[in-house]
């Protein structure tokens, strides 16, 4: 099969397609032939091994010293079952199904082999296949930040989101508005016609204003990009209000994220947004696109 291989860290330059060995399912796994993937900022970030200082080293330690250990990278997928190992009883060949992988990666390849009891469901009924892979990294990352944020014990909280146009801040703005939050959305001029599409609150151009100096105050003020100073921003909250950052650790997956996503999609709160589409042999170009950091939500790539 063809596979997408980080042959060192590096500019996407590092990466290669290759003709690698077709995995076969164990009696507890189940063979996807994957459909759809995505990449997103942490494979770029795992890629060029993006971090300073005391971060950098830690990363070597958790990734791969020289090079990544998970030579395949991509953490999201979409795509049929193919097969199914002698003691799967979750899923059926033939079954659509969506999942993400963690620091297992793996995903940008034609195949790819995964546990029945892993984070994997079937796709939502009202998705493609590109639509499913696209709204798992940043929806996963939003649901993780917001709930460690306590927005669904909160009443209609006033909510702003930093760098709402990525792909973690389109579904955060998504996805707060579910919990009724009332969001104002901080973006580029360019990204203005995409937050108005997702119906946030208020939208605020940060190249037109400061949105330091905003005088309005906030329950919780969510920085998706991990880009802002908390100083900058803690002025702006409101007596025991949340400051979160997806600078601040790892989101950790759970199967109770990704049945939220599909909860959402399919009742209509939650929409894919795709920025660009390539084929694996384009990967490359994928990578480069997404290191412009000018993205406008997700990057997705598809399968013939």
């Amino acid at each position: 099969m063809k596979a997408a291989i980080c042959t060192k860290y590096g500019s996407p330059e590092v990466i290669t397609i290759q003709e690698v060995s077709k995995p076969i399912s164990a009696k507890h796994q189940i063979l996807v032939k994957v459909m759809a993937t995505a990449v997103n900022s942490g494979d770029v970030r795992t890629r060029s091994l993006d971090a300073k200082g005391i971060l950098k080293f830690l990363m070597r330690i958790v990734l791969g010293w020289s090079k990544p250990r998970k030579s395949i990278l991509g953490t999201v997928f979409s795509g049929v079952v193919e097969s199914i190992g002698s003691h799967v009883t979750k899923f059926k060949a033939g079954d659509k199904v969506f999942g993400m992988t963690g620091f297992q990666f793996g995903t940008h390849a034609e195949y790819i082999v995964v546990n029945e009891k892993s984070h994997t469901l079937p796709i939502p009924i009202n998705a493609g296949f590109e639509e499913a892979a696209a709204i798992i990294f940043g929806g996963q990352t939003a649901i993780y930040y917001l709930h460690k944020a306590k927005i669904n014990q909160k009443q209609q909280p006033k909510m702003m989101i930093l760098g709402a146009t990525g792909s973690v801040g389109v579904a955060a703005v998504q996805i707060a508005q579910y919990y009724k939050a009332k969001v104002t959305a901080v973006c580029s001029s360019e990204g203005k016609e995409l937050i108005k599409d997702l119906a946030a609150d208020s939208i605020l151009l940060y190249d037109k204003v400061d949105i330091a100096q905003c005088t309005e105050k906030f329950d919780i003020v969510f920085d998706a990009i991990g880009k802002y100073h908390k100083k900058q921003y803690k002025r702006l909250l409101n007596e025991n209000g949340a400051h979160i950052s997806v600078s601040s650790g790892y989101a950790s997956e759970s199967l109770e994220q990704l049945q939220l996503l599909k909860k959402l999609f399919e009742l209509g709160h939650l929409k894919a947004v795709i920025d660009k589409t390539f084929s694996l042999d384009q990967i490359r170009e994928a990578h480069g696109y997404v290191d412009t950091g000018h993205k406008k939500g997700n990057v997705v790539i598809k399968f013939n």
